[in-house]
Formats: C-alpha cells, structure tokens, sequence
C-alpha cells in the first residue's frame, strides 16, 4: 500500500536514488534540456529548483551547498556563471515538463524537462504584450470611438490612415459675446440720460 507516500522512490534505493537524481540535475544544467520519463522528470523538477534558487545569491556557501547535490565542478560553475544571471528575475518555476507520448518498449511516459529561461518558442510568444482592454470589452479611450465613428461615415477618411478626432460640438453650450469697450464720451451720455430719467 502506498498511503502516505509523498515521495516517488522509484523503486530505487535511497542513495541509487540520490545518485540518479544528481546525474540528472548535472545533465539538465549543462545540455539545458534532458528527455527522460515524466516519474523522474517530477522528482527532478523538486531537486533541481531548490538548487536553481540557491545559485541567486553567488556566495562561496551557496556553491559548496550545492556542489554537495550535484557532485560536478563543471555544472556547478555553469549553473553560477550562467543559468544565475538568466534566472535572476524569475520568482521560481525555472522548469518545463512537455509530454512527447509512450515509449515504444515499455511503454512508459516520456517527456522533455527543460529550463524555461533557455527556450527560444515560449519566450518569443511571451514578450509579445496583448493590448489593454476593460472586462466589458472596450478598447478603452474615446478617441478610437470617435475615430470609428468618422471611419464608417466618410469613406474618403476612412482610407487614409492617420484621423485627428475634432472635439465634438455641443448646441447647448452658449458663449457670452465679449462686450465692446464703450468710448468715455458715450459713457458721459449714458450717466446724463439715467440721471435725467430719476
């Protein structure tokens, strides 16, 4: 019975365990992208990303711990000099698994583990940025509309590219008329003929 098993052993002893996990920690490192069956790439992703994690910070502790799991010089500096200065940004989950089918003998689940950071096809897709849009659907401003608007009504603006929307003339809004200046002599009369009338 397998209750309460948290860790796949698989079927292996524990330091023929360690012993696998460690070649394929090294192996990962250095050709950044192993196939393997889906049981040990899972075990893998938690061994190696703890590892990937300590190699942040660059210290002579954080290599002595790790060269204590992975048991290579050579890897060890790569992942430092490396694979730290790719990583340096991202808050964990350095790993991929991609399922590539069953193996033709055993039948057994095959698949790529691969740092993320190293593969080309996802990270192009991801730094294209989609454009800002509200939950209801809108595209945002209001210069787009008005821009739509005048597009549909006119076909002659609507095949240039570049439209200024104009501010939109409101007939309820009134502009007082500026009052002329009024000359000191007609002024004189205007007092005169008020004074006359009291």
């Amino acid at each position: 019975m397998r209750h309460g098993k948290k860790i796949n052993h698989l079927s292996r002893t524990d330091s023929h365990r360690k012993a696998l996990l460690s070649s394929l920690a090294t192996s990962l490192i250095v050709h950044k992208r192993i196939n393997t069956t889906v049981a040990k790439a899972k075990a893998l992703r938690t061994y190696v990303e703890p590892l990937l994690t300590k190699s942040k910070l660059d210290s002579t502790h954080s290599r002595r711990t790790v060269f204590s799991y992975l048991q290579d010089k050579n890897s060890v500096n790569i992942l430092f000099r490396d694979i730290a200065v790719k990583i340096a940004e991202r808050p964990g989950g350095y790993t991929r698994i991609i399922k590539t089918g069953t193996r033709l003998g055993d039948n057994a689940e095959m698949c790529f583990i691969e740092l993320v950071d190293y593969n080309e096809i996802y990270t192009a897709k991801t730094e294209v940025k989609k454009s800002k849009s509200t939950r209801r659907g809108r595209s945002g401003s209001a210069g787009s509309k008005v821009k739509s608007e005048v597009s549909n009504s006119n076909p002659v603006v609507a095949a240039s590219e570049e439209v200024v929307p104009a501010e939109p003339i409101h007939e309820e809004t009134h502009i007082p008329a500026v009052e002329e200046e009024k000359a000191p002599e007609q002024e004189k009369q205007d007092s005169e003929e008020t004074e006359t009338e009291k």
